[in-house]
């Protein structure tokens, strides 16, 4: 099979360098160009020292026209932003005389919501993953979106969501993206905690969108704090409902809807963060506690909440086996 070329705009952040140490050793990828205005003509090396040696690309003003797949790696509103310029519209213009069209992974939030006039399909494999195999435009979820869900995917599907839901949720610094703000400053963030967007968070739209989609009718409140952890990445969530179901009802549950999703692990282990940490997997956990279910979910934001699953996505639509290139060990301390 011919590899898969490959184009990144806004390469220079966290999830751009992250998705970069993918596809770096992906056997099947072909990284064609990395699109930054304000870093052109710098070795990708010199931004992300990690790939000193590993690579020897530079960031490029140009979008080149021999590629199979753009991977929008850009703030929140700017992927927008992005399609909707007239470089980017001459740009696929020109393209598809030569090429056809183009595939596009956009890991910003502009394109989760569904609504009249998107055509981007959401990319959550747990949740739809024949359409992302037939789709040409995929919006990647949200970090915390993808982690709370693959917690509650199962009882969903059972049409067992059927009281409030409360959420807590703590997520490391590099959610917060790259550009220094006052709370993620390491004098601030070090030895602290603080939550934010107390039951507001955007990613419960797309959170509710998922739920509404396997529980028809689904409409109970979500009650979601999120916390600012003094860690670096990865997601741990704790989520509790009342439930009429057994424990080993909820294992057999969660056991069968996860089986033959490879990066989805059910455990009867109390686990600790560390285990996902560096690795494309989400493992879920459950207690029950008289008439409560508690749900643990956990996740690294950089890879399962973004460039990891970005590229699960992209092997979907390219008829790649699921895992290719994503088979990364999280360490052992």
């Amino acid at each position: 099979m011919k590899k898969i070329k490959i184009g990144i705009v806004g390469g220079a952040g966290y999830t751009g360098g992250e998705l970069l140490r993918i596809l770096v050793f992906h056997p099947q990828a072909e990284i064609v160009f990395v699109h930054s205005k304000s870093n052109a003509g710098n070795l990708i090396s010199k931004v992300h020292a990690d790939l000193l040696g590993m690579t020897n690309l530079k960031f490029s003003e140009k979008l080149e026209h021999h590629i199979d797949v753009l991977f929008l790696c850009v703030g929140h509103g700017d992927a927008l932003k992005f399609l909707e310029s007239e470089e980017y519209k001459n740009y696929n213009k020109e393209r598809d005389n030569k090429s056809g069209p183009l595939k596009l992974i956009d890991l910003s939030q502009d394109y989760r919501i569904a609504k009249e006039g998107n055509d981007f399909v959401y990319g959550l494999p747990e949740l739809q993953r024949e359409k992302i195999k037939k789709a040409d435009h995929i919006a990647n979820p949200g970090c915390f979106a993808t982690c709370i869900q693959l917690g509650l995917l199962p009882l969903a599907a059972n049409n067992l969501l059927n009281d409030e839901i409360h959420i807590s949720g703590i997520t490391g610094s590099t959610g917060a993206g790259q550009s220094l703000t006052q709370t993620s400053h390491f004098s601030w963030r070090n030895n602290n905690m603080s939550i934010y967007k107390a039951f507001t968070h955007q990613h419960l739209k797309e959170i509710n969108q998922s739920l509404k989609s396997l529980q028809k009718g689904f409409g109970k409140k979500i009650n979601f704090i999120p916390f600012r952890g003094d860690f670096t990445r990865g997601i741990f969530a704790t989520l509790y409902i009342k439930s009429n179901i057994s424990l080993e009802e909820a294992y057999n549950i969660y056991e069968k809807y996860y089986e033959g999703h490879p990066f989805t692990h059910v455990t009867k282990d109390n686990p600790d963060l560390k285990q996902v940490v560096n690795t494309n997997n989400c493992i879920v956990y459950l207690e029950k506690h008289e008439d409560t279910l508690l749900i643990v979910s956990m996740t690294d934001n950089l890879l399962k909440g973004a460039s990891g699953q970005a590229t699960q996505n992209m092997n979907l639509m390219f008829g790649l086996e699921e895992t290719t290139g994503l088979r990364l060990k999280a360490p052992a301390f």
